[in-house]
């Protein structure tokens, strides 16, 4: 009885060896599955990477641009309130002339 009970557990084990091990073209589809996968994860990041940079340069000129449309504006404002001074000043000295 031990006899065929230690067969048994013996014919089960090799069996069960045998049902998992792969066959070298299983083994080759896996490496081959897994590196595509690697590669298309590579490619995203890559794509994502490319992406942000596309987006942190064209932040960075729309950034330019504002500050450089506000420098203009300022400008302009300081010119329009120095225009504007002057002639007070002007109208000012000319009253003040006449009143002499």
């Amino acid at each position: 009885m031990k006899t065929s009970t230690t067969m048994i557990i013996a014919a089960a084990v090799v069996a069960l060896a045998a049902c998992n091990k792969k066959s070298p073209a299983d083994n080759q589809a896996s490496e081959v599955q897994a590196n595509a996968e690697n590669e298309a994860s590579n490619v995203t990041a890559a794509g994502e990477n490319e992406a942000s940079k596309i987006m942190n340069r064209a932040e960075n000129k729309a950034s330019a641009v504002k500050n450089e449309a506000k420098n203009e504006a300022a400008s302009i404002k300081n010119e329009g309130e120095n225009k504007a001074a002057a002639i007070e000043n002007s109208a000012s000295n000319a009253s003040e002339n006449k009143s002499k």
